[in-house]
Formats: C-alpha cells, sequence, structure tokens
C-alpha cells in the first residue's frame, strides 16, 4: 500500500504549499491553509516507446480534416436562460451557476428543470430534503412529471443514481456539498471540489449529457474553490441582484458555446422567477407628475439594449464635508463628472451634497450614461424638471465634451419603441443614426449646449 501523501491547500484560492504557511502567496489571505491527504499513483515513463499504447488509437488529425457537426441544442423552456447561453443547452457541457446566499440559484434550477417537460431532469440535492424539494415545486405550480429528486452527497451513490435513471440532464445542488471517498478530506474543501467536479466533467464528456451544477461564492464575490472549477466547466453564470428589489440579473462569464454579452433578467415573486422580456418597463418608475433631479439613459447590459432611471439629489452640505454617494453607480466617476461640471461649466457644486442613484437597484458600468447622470445633478440643483420624453445617451469627457458610444443604432430604437420623442447623443454618432426613425435626434459637442437645449 502506497504511503499516503498530505498537502496544504489555500481554502480561498486553491493555492497549493508542501508545508503550513500564515499567509498565501497567491491571494494574500492569513490563516487559510488547510492540510489535506491526497492519494498519488508513482508516475509511469509516458516517453517510452513500449508504453502499452497502440499506435491507432492516438493519432494527430490535421484541423480541415476533422469533420464539424451542428450543435442540437437542448431547450430549457427558459427565453432568459437560453439567451445567457447562447440558444440552450450543449450536449454534454458542462455550467457552472454562482451567486450570493438566497438570491435564488436553487429556484432557478428547479423551475428549469420542472419546464423542461420534454427532457427527463435528474435534480440532485445535497442541501435540502425531499419534502423541501417538493414544497418549493408546488409553489412553483408547474407540473412535476419527468423530474427525479435525488438527495445524496457521496459520489458513489449518485453514479449509481444515474446509471439507474438514465437522465437527459443532471442538476448539482451544490458542488460544494459533494464528497467522494477517493479524497480523505471533508466536503467543500479543494481537493473535494476538484476531484468531484472532475468526476461530473467526464461524466458529461462520455455520455454527452449536460450538468448544471451550483456553486457558492466567497465573501469577496468570488466563486469558491479551485480557480480550475472555472477553467474545467464550459460555461460560468454569475446571478446577481439586491435581494431588497426583485430584480435578478443573469450573467455569462464564460461561455465556450455562445457570446458572453449577454443577460437575462429575471423578477423574484411568490410563485418563482418571472422572465423579464422588456426590462426597460420595469426599470422606469411612472410619475404622476414631473419631479426634478430624475433623467432617462439609454443603456446596454451586455447586447442588450433598456432604459433606465437616474436620480440624483444636490443640497447644501449640513455638516461641513460634502457627502458624494452612490447607489449602483462608480463614486469615482460621480466625482469626474463633478468635477467638470465646476471646472468647464461653471456650476459651484463643491460645496454641496451629491447623491445619484439608479431606480430598480441595479448597477451599470455603461459610460453611456455619463450624460443622464450630469443632466439629473444639474437639473436637481437648478430645481428645473427634464421633459419624461427625453432620454440621454453619450459619455462625458474630461474637457466637458460629448463622446460618442457603441451601438447607438440600439439605442435610439429601443427609445423610440418606449414612446420617447428626443433622444440626445453626441455629434460623431450622427453617422450611424438609422434611417427612418421617427424620434428625433439631438446631436451636441459640449455640455453646455446641453444644458442650454434642456433647461432654456
Amino acid at each position: 500500500m502506497a504511503k499516503q501523501k498530505t498537502t496544504f491547500f489555500c481554502q480561498n484560492c486553491g493555492a497549493e504549499s508542501p508545508k503550513w504557511i500564515g499567509k498565501c502567496p497567491s491571494c494574500l489571505q492569513w490563516n487559510t491553509f488547510v492540510e489535506e491527504v491526497v492519494q498519488k499513483t508513482p508516475p509511469k515513463d509516458q516517453w517510452t516507446v513500449n508504453a502499452g499504447i497502440s499506435e491507432n488509437k492516438i493519432q494527430a488529425k490535421r484541423i480541415s480534416d476533422i469533420e464539424v457537426s451542428e450543435l442540437n441544442r437542448i431547450d430549457t423552456q427558459n427565453e432568459e436562460l437560453n439567451r445567457v447561453l447562447g440558444g440552450g443547452l450543449v450536449p454534454g457541457s458542462i455550467v457552472l451557476l454562482g451567486g450570493e446566499p438566497g438570491i435564488g440559484k436553487s429556484t432557478l434550477l428547479l423551475q428549469v428543470a420542472l419546464q423542461m417537460i420534454n427532457q427527463k431532469v435528474l435534480y440532485i440535492s445535497g442541501e435540502e430534503s425531499e419534502q423541501q424539494i417538493r414544497m418549493r415545486a408546488e409553489r412553483l405550480n408547474l407540473t412535476l412529471s419527468d423530474t427525479f429528486v435525488l438527495t445524496e452527497t457521496n459520489m458513489q451513490n449518485i453514479a449509481f443514481a444515474i446509471k439507474q435513471v438514465q437522465p437527459t440532464v443532471v442538476i448539482i445542488d451544490s458542488i460544494q456539498t459533494m464528497h467522494s471517498e477517493l479524497v480523505e478530506s471533508s466536503a467543500g474543501s479543494i481537493s473535494q471540489i476538484r476531484e468531484c467536479a472532475g468526476e461530473f466533467h467526464k461524466f458529461a464528456k462520455q455520455s454527452n449529457v449536460p450538468v448544471l451544477l451550483i456553486g457558492h461564492i466567497t465573501k469577496d464575490g468570488s466563486l469558491a474553490g479551485p480557480k480550475v472549477l472555472e477553467h474545467m466547466v464550459d460555461s460560468v453564470l454569475q446571478f446577481e441582484g439586491d435581494r431588497n428589489y426583485g430584480y435578478r440579473i443573469l450573467r455569462s462569464v464564460k461561455n465556450r458555446f455562445g457570446s458572453t454579452s449577454e443577460l437575462g433578467i429575471y423578477e423574484m415573486q411568490s410563485s418563482g422567477l418571472r422572465q423579464v422580456s422588456n426590462p426597460s418597463e420595469i426599470l422606469l418608475s411612472h410619475r404622476d407628475q414631473m419631479l426634478s433631479g430624475i433623467a432617462i439613459a439609454s443603456t446596454l447590459e451586455g447586447m442588450r439594449p433598456m432604459l433606465i432611471e437616474i436620480q440624483a439629489l444636490v443640497s447644501s452640505a449640513a455638516y461641513g464635508t460634502p457627502q458624494r454617494s452612490t447607489t449602483g453607480f462608480d463614486p469615482r466617476r460621480l466625482n469626474m463628472l463633478l468635477a467638470v461640471l465646476e471646472k468647464r461649466v461653471g456650476f459651484r457644486l463643491a460645496s454641496k451634497d451629491v447623491f445619484v442613484n439608479i431606480a430598480g437597484g441595479i448597477k451599470v458600468d455603461d459610460p453611456a450614461i455619463d450624460l443622464a447622470v450630469v443632466c439629473a445633478i444639474l437639473s436637481s440643483n437648478e430645481d428645473i424638471e427634464i421633459d419624461d420624453k427625453i432620454c440621454f445617451a453619450a459619455e462625458v469627457g474630461l474637457s466637458g465634451e460629448i463622446r460618442s458610444v457603441n451601438r447607438i443604432e440600439q439605442r435610439i430604437s429601443e427609445a423610440e419603441k418606449l414612446g420617447f420623442e428626443r433622444i440626445v447623443i453626441s455629434k460623431f454618432n450622427q453617422k450611424a443614426i438609422p434611417k427612418g426613425s421617427k424620434i428625433q435626434v439631438i446631436a451636441v459637442n459640449k455640455v453646455e449646449e446641453v444644458f442650454k437645449y434642456v433647461f432654456t
């Protein structure tokens, strides 16, 4: 019997060390190394001529001789998930879904499992009992046919159940709760996650059955476990959102079979997650009267255009030091825009509190909302309402110039579809204006021109 070998692994990033060290040299975290038993077989000399491998089995092919077949994707009966995956589940693929606790990962995949009526789905849970899963399924008000449930964490028992059921789709909730008898460490450790993920990866590729894994995240927002877990899977999806709001965003961080620019939007309700086909109508509030400090921006989330509402409040600083607070917007970019208004346009905002909020609880990194943020701040500062039929799509430079943004055609079309009459863009985007659009396009060059047009 071979002697057992122990190695120390960082529980935060998966770095390996032959001895215990206090600070991880990879992620710089303290007291994260834990000793784990690793069983290694003596390496074989793979470079010898007589290695016991037939030359007919191993043969390299010219890339032009490789036959390519079309991918017959599996429809998940969920349009938002299909969009993020690039058109559906690819047979033999392995998908990793990560998100904060309580955000709705298990609800999403159980809902998908119950909706896939034409597929035999095996839902394996290591976190909930069978009764809990049945109660959640009844709350979703969906059919319960062709969906099998297994509450098990042992990999050997799971393999036996998969051979018995012969499913077409496998869902694992979650990969951190699985453990294999081949590795002598507790569930959730680096070695167990690597071993169990490798077994599911081997099963998916050999049987051509797609596997969906739910993964936990660490306190800094990254997926828990070794980084090799993200490299091993075909797609990494991030499920995010503010639990104080009902909206959830499904993003694609990695996708070998589609674009990583797509995203899906859901609304959490008592009966499960509702797909949001037109997010602009939800993110725009309905008001009975005109209010100052509100501007509408045409933005892009991945490949998807949407209109969002920018809210700003400017007031005199009551405690000496002015406050700069943002929700859903980069605070450093807010300070830059305030400096531009102070230096280039002449508004004295250094002694005033400025608060900026993006309605709906979403976070936006698109620089095309700069002009809407500036107009919302000026509207609150001057206490002048902005017409609710006008929106903005432009970036603001440090010299006060209005810069062009990408894919202006989709932004204009989205604004026109929602009934807006005017949109303010950069003059450098004039060539990309779609022909035949009924919305009035105002092209500007400086922030001063925007102020004169909107507020005078």
